[in-house]
């Protein structure tokens, strides 16, 4: 059955000179408010103990406007301002609960520049989206068409470090699940290989970081050389910024491709909960694994699979997949990463590593679907730091799907 779903459709577009000053000094307000409404609730915290409320800081904000020194803030749209308060009041939330670290400021070179507008403080008509305060609409490359009949009912326009300007429209879609299917795999990710899937079939890793390694680092010593605040100095940074840039649209857009696929192809996928904050921490890998972007990878799968009615098992990341027999079951006692292929020694069963995990992960994944269990991973915090590959030393648990 078709299901709804809230969707958002990212375009580049190229503003005139006027609406790019207006979306500056709107950026600028924003990092603004949001700095300055994180300042006062943390020194409320840490003087009195008491904390303060979004309804609250939307009061500052009003008082804030009525002042000489930041009356300047009358002069964008309210309602991107008032936005941000809420996502402030959102990542307390989210702080309080345990589910993110404490809010942390935003920088004006080092954020990303963005505003949200919603449906008040934008008009959309004729397939045209002009902004509060602005008399023109966006001149958006529409690269792919928005839902038949879609109401946007957010908006909202960023900036990337490379200076490309990009405009996200929230609607609703209509997604029909896919046709039911008996195939199911199991993915181990790897460098090498980015995923080994539990079928045999190995995709390897583009290392799109790598292949653009030496212009990057040539850009980069170019930008150590020139002076600081001087014109070259910030031509150097978009250069740079670009290469970085080029590098993540192709990571994603491989990424994209490779999740859709596995989730088309199979009704059931199953993965592994890999501490990949803990990896990194590895820094003769850590390169490698962030270039592999496999949360990313993981991320795409879990939405992607809610949307087509597939199902997205996790299995525990203690389970030892590379070192126990795919056929017999039997656990060795060790085995470094040299060892790419082994022999089984109780059924003489010989195995590719990789291979041999995959089809062991699929297997745990297709245990706990058909049992029904929920079994939801050990708490990160005490063996985060212990190593920077897989571990395989403790008894298999089944995952939760839940980031």
């Amino acid at each position: 059955m078709a299901r709804q779903v809230k969707r958002a459709f990212r375009y580049r577009f190229h503003p005139t000179g006027e609406q790019a000053a207006e979306l500056a000094r709107t950026f600028g307000c924003v990092r603004l408010v949001y700095n300055k409404a994180l300042a006062e609730r943390t020194r409320a915290w840490r003087t009195e103990q008491r904390r303060i409320s979004y309804v609250q800081s939307s009061a500052a904000l009003t008082a804030w406007k009525k002042t000489d020194e930041l009356g300047f803030l009358n002069e964008v749209s309210s309602v991107p301002l008032q936005q941000v308060l809420r996502h402030l009041q959102t990542a307390f939330t989210n702080f309080f609960a345990g589910r993110a670290r404490y809010p942390r400021f935003k920088a004006r070179k080092k954020s990303r520049a963005s505003a949200e507008y919603t449906r008040s403080a934008f008009r959309w008509r004729d397939g045209e989206l002009t902004l509060a305060r602005m008399s023109e609409p966006l001149a958006i490359v529409w690269s792919r068409p928005l839902p038949d009949g879609a109401q946007p009912s957010t908006v909202t326009i960023s900036r990337d470090g490379a200076g490309r300007w990009f405009c996200s429209i929230l609607c609703t879609d209509i997604i029909a699940p896919l046709a039911p299917v008996k195939a199911a795999v199991g993915v181990d990710v790897g460098i090498t290989s980015l995923v080994t899937l539990s079928t045999g079939e190995k995709i390897t890793n583009p290392r799109h970081e790598r292949r653009d390694r030496e212009r990057l680092a040539r850009a980069q010593r170019d930008l150590s050389r020139k002076a600081p605040g001087s014109a070259n100095r910030d031509k150097a940074r978009i250069r740079v910024a670009r290469i970085h840039a080029r590098i993540a649209d192709r990571r994603r857009d491989f990424l994209h491709k490779l999740s859709t696929r596995l989730v088309h192809e199979n009704q059931v996928v199953v993965i592994e909960n890999l501490n990949v904050a803990g990896m990194v921490g590895n820094h003769g890998l850590a390169r490698a694994i962030s270039d592999a972007a496999w949360r990313q990878l993981r991320m795409m799968l879990e939405y992607k699979a809610g949307w087509y009615g597939r199902d997205l098992v996790v299995v525990d990341r203690w389970l030892p997949s590379s070192k126990t027999c795919s056929r017999c079951g039997i656990v060795r006692e060790g085995m470094p990463l040299d060892v790419r292929e082994w022999e089984c020694g109780g059924c003489g069963s010989r195995h590719d590593r990789d291979v041999n995990a995959a089809r062991n992960i699929v297997a745990a994944g297709l245990a706990v679907s058909a049992c029904g269990a929920d079994v939801r991973p050990r708490r990160e915090s005490s063996r985060a730091g212990q190593s920077a590959m897989k571990q395989e030393t403790q008894p298999a648990t089944v995952g939760n799907p839940r980031l």
